[in-house]
Order: structure tokens, then sequence, then C-alpha cells
């Protein structure tokens, strides 16, 4: 999932900066995009839309492999100097 997830986030900013944190708990996913906070509208997108067709494509997938699966998207931290 996380591949898929990677793929989808990789072409939508047509750049790498970003991370993805995955948390697994019994059949439960947890997927984080981290990305930069000029990054988030893009991945957001107008209303939500594309978000929301991420995490369709991503669950999708998750119910073929009988998992559950959960997409959430935030803003990167930077490091303190």
């Amino acid at each position: 999932m996380k591949d898929l997830l990677a793929y989808l986030t990789e072409n939508i900013l047509g750049k790498k900066d970003f991370a993805i944190e995955e948390e697994i708990d019994a059949d439960q996913y947890n997927l984080k995009i981290l990305a930069e906070s000029e990054d988030l509208g893009i991945i957001i997108g107008k209303g939500g839309q594309t978000i929301k067709a991420i995490q369709t494509l991503v669950r999708v997938r998750g119910r073929l492999e009988n998992k559950n699966v959960n997409v959430f998207v935030e803003e990167k931290k930077q490091p303190l100097n």
C-alpha cells in the first residue's frame, strides 16, 4: 500500500519531496503523507477532491488484500536548529 501511495503522491506533486509514515495495527493500516506546507493544497485539492480520490484508490487496494486502510495528510515538521 505504501508503494501505491508513494507513486500517486509523487506523480501528483511532480517531485519526491515528501515522506510516508506507516502504522500497522492488527488489521488496520494508517498511512500518513508528510509534505511541505506549500504542497498540502495540491495533495488535498479543491474541496478535498484529490485526497478523497487518493484515499479511494488506496482503500480499494487494501480491500483486495483484506485490510482496512486510512490515509492522512500532515505538514512536514522542520528540524529545530
